[in-house]
């Protein structure tokens, strides 16, 4: 990863950290910090992440080419179950929109949203909250291995797009969803969307 790029993913990390430790006010009842953002950089659905689609072959010049204005880098990234070489798919700011996983036969295998500038295929952005978004409890599972701990819920509508939630503070027994009441405040990390 290139120094500009890994300052920016430091900015951006930054910006989460202190926007997620930002005080409410009290004005006629609650305000709070704005989560989420107006900029859509990339929308996720059933047919795919932006231009990425079931026949964008793994590579950075594909990526690129679906992606205009966006630049394709690789790292390591953790899925629910491994960490493994992924692509990042960088805006022209330098910020991380997108991670790229690798499938069979070169195509790839799956997107993950990691940024609140896209949104999911009934316009969920990264920050909402499960109560927020609507997400039914029905549609959830407890995460495993590396996302223990997290809710994995499918997106309304869809048989390939998942939405990753975490719950604050949350500490177990992680065999099961939380209570409702913490559910209902858990915060949506990642948008994926499923090469199937």
């Amino acid at each position: 990863m290139t120094l500009q790029k890994t300052v920016a993913a430091l900015s951006l990390i930054s910006s989460f950290l202190l926007a997620a430790c930002s005080p409410t006010m009290e004005m006629d009842g609650p305000v709070t910090v704005a989560r989420t953002s107006d900029v859509t950089l990339v929308q996720i659905t059933a047919s795919g992440a932006g231009g990425l689609n079931a026949q964008t072959p793994y590579s950075k010049k594909a990526i690129e080419a679906a992606l205009p204005g966006f630049t394709a880098e690789g790292f390591q990234s953790a899925t629910e179950d491994r960490t493994e070489w992924a692509m990042g798919a960088f805006n022209s700011d330098g910020f991380q929109v997108l991670q790229i996983f690798k499938g069979d036969g070169g195509k790839i295998r799956e997107v993950h949203g990691v940024t609140h500038h896209l949104t999911g295929p009934n316009g969920e952005r990264i920050g909402m909250t499960f109560d927020e978004i609507g997400t039914p409890r029905s549609s959830c599972r407890d995460g495993r291995n590396l996302w223990r701990g997290m809710a994995i819920c499918q997106a309304a509508g869809t048989k390939n797009v998942t939405l990753v939630y975490a719950i604050s503070q949350y500490d177990g027994p992680f065999d099961r969803l939380p209570p409702e009441a913490q559910l209902r405040k858990a915060a949506l990390q990642r948008i994926i969307w499923y090469n199937r």
